[in-house]
């Protein structure tokens, strides 16, 4: 007899597992676990007879989806741009908001301003929002301190965030957000920094997973974003990309001419860019509420990456100036409204799509044997529910590695 910790009985599960096809649908489920992994998912008549379990927990017919996965935020920063917002409604311009001396410059002044543990405590509301939602894996970026120390200090605030909740948290360096104020008459210098000093160091020392860079007019080129991946594949480090946001300056493809694991963003990608990321096997993530906030008008491309077999994963993009949305569940409408993807699109977007995202498909994102038991059960009567209402938390329980 194998005895394992918890059994769930009388589930009805969203494996999102693709052998199954669509959401990986089982009706009468049940899930087994021990030692924070899944040892069994599936039908319940199925269920091994030898195995046993020290606690067994009745679900009266409750929905279980895998812990879901924001796997594009920007949630660890100082301070707010809430007056920003206000001039906005009030007619500014992006010119007059940074001439008094907002937009991102106002975001690296109070995040360099704040030390580690003031970056922990107000991040930390945002992260809650976000379990309270069934989130039990986040991406944070780093790129609003745009030095070697505030950067550093922000990936180890990421860190501590794991630490102070249970919650999976896949650190990402984005030096090649923006040029710092000081580095304005020296991208070149700035460049040798992330490239020559800060990629090693962060792959030497574990830092980060992943380097992102922003590909944009009001960014960097093309060429200077290759320079970015050139020395994080030296590092070993795989990539990432703000790509075709603003507009088409070819960031999907070049995302996917480095294996990207994903290319975000993307309202203005091509047909041939969405090509290149199908082939590339690169994630295209879709950020609804930078579009909401922004009131954008171009919508990404999603018949081309469907034609192309381009996965789709949806995430928040919580970040203080362009989408301050701490709301997974709210994000996965703004997907199926604005850009019409379907609820199975949605769902698998912020599982099993958002796992591949950040490399973490071996671990993460479906409700299969071996992967890590991180479950979020829902009092829904059909998984639509979680992306056709607003303002309404179904969620029952959030389990996490197991318990």
């Amino acid at each position: 007899m194998m005895l394992a910790d918890t059994i769930w009985t009388h589930a009805r599960l969203a494996t999102m597992a693709q052998a199954r096809g669509g959401l990986g649908i089982v009706e009468d489920g049940a899930i087994v676990a021990r030692d924070g992994q899944i040892l069994y998912a599936g039908p319940a008549k199925a269920l091994p007879a030898d195995l046993d379990a020290r606690q067994r927990i009745d679900l009266e017919g409750r929905w279980v989806t895998p812990g879901l996965i924001d796997c594009h935020t920007h949630i660890v920063h100082g301070g707010d741009r809430a007056m920003e917002f206000e001039m906005r409604l009030e007619g500014a311009s992006y010119a007059d908001i940074a001439a008094a001396g907002g937009g991102i410059v106002s975001t690296v002044r109070d995040t360099r301003a704040a030390g580690r543990d003031s970056l922990v405590a107000q991040t930390l509301p945002r992260l809650d929002a976000l379990i309270a939602e069934g989130v039990t894996t986040i991406e944070v970026k780093s790129g609003y301190g745009l030095d070697e120390t505030t950067e550093r200090c922000m990936l180890e605030a990421a860190a501590l965030l794991g630490q102070r909740r249970k919650v999976d948290v896949v650190r990402t360096y984005l030096g090649a957000h923006a040029l710092p104020p000081e580095a304005r008459s020296d991208r070149e210098g700035y460049l040798d920094l992330v490239c020559e000093r800060m990629i090693p160091l962060i792959a030497a020392e574990g830092l980060a997973d992943a380097v992102d860079a922003f590909l944009e007019g009001i960014a960097f080129t093309q060429d200077e974003v290759s320079r970015v991946f050139q020395a994080a594949r030296r590092a070993g480090l795989p990539v990432k990309l703000h790509a075709d946001q603003l507009s088409d300056l070819g960031g999907a493809a070049l995302a996917a001419s480095f294996k990207a694991l994903s290319a975000d963003h993307l309202e203005y990608a091509s047909e041939a860019g969405a090509a290149a990321m199908g082939a590339a096997g690169t994630v295209a993530v879709i950020l609804p509420g930078a579009f909401y906030v922004l009131r954008e008008r171009q919508a990404p491309p999603i018949e081309a990456f469907r034609r192309h077999g381009v996965a789709l994963a949806v995430a928040t993009d919580c970040n203080p100036g362009t989408a301050p949305i701490t709301s997974i569940l709210a994000t996965m409408n703004m997907a199926a409204t604005f850009f019409r993807l379907t609820v199975e699109e949605c769902l698998l977007g912020v599982t099993r799509v958002a796992a591949q995202a950040l490399g973490r498909s071996a671990r993460i994102g479906t409700l299969e044997p071996g992967k890590a038991c991180d479950l979020a059960i829902w009092d829904i009567e059909r998984p639509a529910e979680l992306v056709y209402r607003l303002g309404f938390n179904p969620l029952w329980q959030r389990i996490y590695r197991g318990s």
